[in-house]
């Protein structure tokens, strides 16, 4: 009887400390860490695989515990993979609460419509995701772009505009793929349609795409502005494009009077017909305009101060419309004109 009494006993104590320490693991969090620690739940891991990596980083106190919490809810099979961001002194209900509602770690990217390749590498720079130079060495001349046939002229006028969302450890291939995905994705069987009846390769269309998007302000005027240089090829006539003069002075910040008199494969006052490559990243609604742009007559155009254009069919309109601009705006320099700037 007192074997019994002594073995109910020890039984209870057992039962007595486990609980004590199921209760201890479970309701008393790691203290907070001096700094954030990472970990990363991959596609595919377990839940098992999960609670180990959480009890090394020191998120949790026990494995065991968070694996058969989040077997028992359900939880377990909702769990989001990413790369999570942890500060400590947390209960295991709202540790797994992050991993349910995803509130992984994301580096935010935004590309505006119109920067050029070094533009987007000191932006993807700046976010401290990769290093701009090694960004801009990959963009213009790494594997990636040599197997999408994009050299020698790089991927310039294939990164697509757009807001992405990153892992931390993304590398230079990674947000360099994401661009160029977004921008194949445009590319449709209907895209490539309307390019083969517009007998257009994709690098021409994007070039002109490019010039759209640095000469338009105004949405609307982004198929005008497309008919006017489209016009102008089908005349023979150089496009004179401010832009493109620009493009070639690689950054500097000479005015447009100064870049149109410098001799460049990308200058359209010196070159005839479209340059070599885009000279920035379009967005869609210009690569629209490339595609379908407006049938006009029109083959100059100037713009005003509030980023709208007079558009004009004959020379003598449009040196009209350049005196018009000039005297609403009582500028006494030149007006920013493009197509026609000089008397041809």
């Amino acid at each position: 009887m007192r074997a019994a009494i002594a073995i109910l006993l020890v039984i209870l104590v057992i039962l007595g400390a486990t609980g004590g320490a199921v209760r201890y693991f479970w309701s008393t969090p790691p203290a907070p860490f001096a700094e954030s620690r990472m970990v990363t739940v991959e596609k595919g891991e377990s839940f098992q695989q999960v609670a180990r990596a959480l009890k090394a980083a020191g998120v949790i106190r026990s494995a065991l515990l968070f694996h058969l919490y989040g077997s028992f809810t359900g939880d377990a099979r909702t769990v989001k993979p990413g790369d999570y961001a942890f500060r400590g002194g947390e209960p295991m209900v709202e540790v797994l609460r992050h991993l349910v509602r995803g509130d992984f770690v994301v580096i935010t990217i935004t590309i505006p419509e119109g920067l050029t390749l070094h533009e987007i590498a000191e932006r993807v720079g700046r976010s401290g995701l990769v290093c701009p130079d090694d960004f801009e060495r990959e963009a213009r001349g790494g594997a990636l772009v040599r197997a999408l046939g994009l050299i020698p002229f790089g991927a310039e006028g294939y990164l697509f505009p757009a807001t992405y969302k990153f892992s931390p450890r993304a590398n230079v291939n990674d947000v360099l793929f994401a661009m160029l995905s977004r921008f194949y994705q445009v590319m449709t069987p209907k895209v490539e349609a309307q390019l083969f009846n517009m007998g257009l390769t994709t690098r021409q269309m994007v070039t002109m795409a490019s010039m759209v998007e640095k000469e338009a302000k105004v949405p609307g005027e982004r198929p005008l502005i497309a008919g006017v240089f489209y016009n102008r090829l089908r005349r023979g006539i150089p496009l004179q494009s401010d832009p493109t003069a620009e493009y070639s002075l690689d950054g500097d910040d000479a005015p447009a009077s100064v870049a149109v008199r410098m001799p460049s494969a990308y200058n359209t006052y010196v070159i005839a017909g479209l340059p070599p490559g885009p000279i920035a990243n379009p967005g869609l609604r210009s690569i629209d305009a490339a595609l379908y742009p407006a049938q006009t007559e029109f083959l100059y155009f100037v713009a005003r101060d509030d980023g709208t254009h007079v558009f004009s069919k004959t020379l003598k309109q449009h040196n009209q419309a350049i005196a018009s601009v000039r005297k609403l705006t009582h500028a006494d320099g030149d007006a920013k004109t493009s197509n026609g700037r000089h008397s041809e």
